[in-house]
């Protein structure tokens, strides 16, 4: 059966040139839920067919993953918002299970654990990079994290007051960081992850992974504030 949220849900789906994938995604948005796409300087009609397709389509001129991901947030009305890549490697009807933990209080921030369904869904550079990563994060914060991927669902509210900075490829992983430092609960949910449509923007190449690497490292390079009393920021 499928899951149904009793509370307002919008959906962030940054964009850069992902005409051949949004038609898919557009698609698998829960019914009721609103799609942003955040349009991030495309030169392929993405902005058009997304508004054509009944998205609400957000400008954001300056380039990076961060930037464009914030711009969603920020144009968010809904109590809970919802994050997801633009290319079709991830199903966002798989999203409201996740609003539905965070409305029911089961957690603060669900994160999708990427798993790789078919050859070329997941480059083993790009595999190796998130790898590294994670362990990073255990050591900075203690949560045993498998996977920093894009899918991800928490509060509005909540996460406007994690007052995220980073407006490149950390965005995400400063997103763990801070709701970690504050003590917050994070799960970790396993999805399909597709071969996606189109060319990577990110990690698609060595020089790309080097570099979400490089802007994630900034991230876990902040010092730790303090928890809440009584919280510990786990999984």
């Amino acid at each position: 059966m499928p899951v149904t949220v009793d509370v307002t849900v919008d959906v962030v789906l940054p964009c850069l040139n992902e005409a051949e994938a949004l038609p898919w995604v557009l698609a698998r948005i829960p019914a009721g839920w609103r799609p942003l796409v955040v349009d991030n300087g495309s030169t392929d009609g993405s902005a058009e067919i997304a508004s054509g397709l009944g998205a609400t389509v957000v400008r954001e001129s300056r380039r990076g993953f961060g930037a464009a991901c914030h711009a969603g947030l920020l144009a968010a009305t809904a109590d809970i918002v919802c994050f997801c890549d633009c290319d079709a490697s991830l199903d966002p009807g798989l999203l409201a299970g996740f609003a539905a933990t965070v409305a029911d209080g089961g957690a603060d921030l669900v994160l999708g654990r990427r798993r790789p369904q078919g050859r070329g869904a997941w480059p083993v550079h790009a595999r190796a990079g998130n790898l590294a990563l994670s362990r990073m994060l255990r050591r900075r914060t203690g949560l045993r994290l498998h996977d920093l991927g894009p899918m991800r669902a928490a509060r509005r509210e909540a996460l406007l007051g994690l007052g995220l900075t980073d407006r490149r490829s950390g965005y995400p992983l400063q997103m763990v960081i801070r709701a970690a430092d504050a003590g917050w609960r994070i799960r970790e949910v396993d999805v399909p992850y597709l071969p996606r449509a189109g060319k990577s923007k990110v990690t698609g190449t060595w020089r790309g992974t080097w570099q979400a690497v490089r802007d994630m490292s900034r991230a876990l390079a902040e010092p730790a504030a303090a928890a809440p009393a009584g919280t510990g920021g786990r999984v």
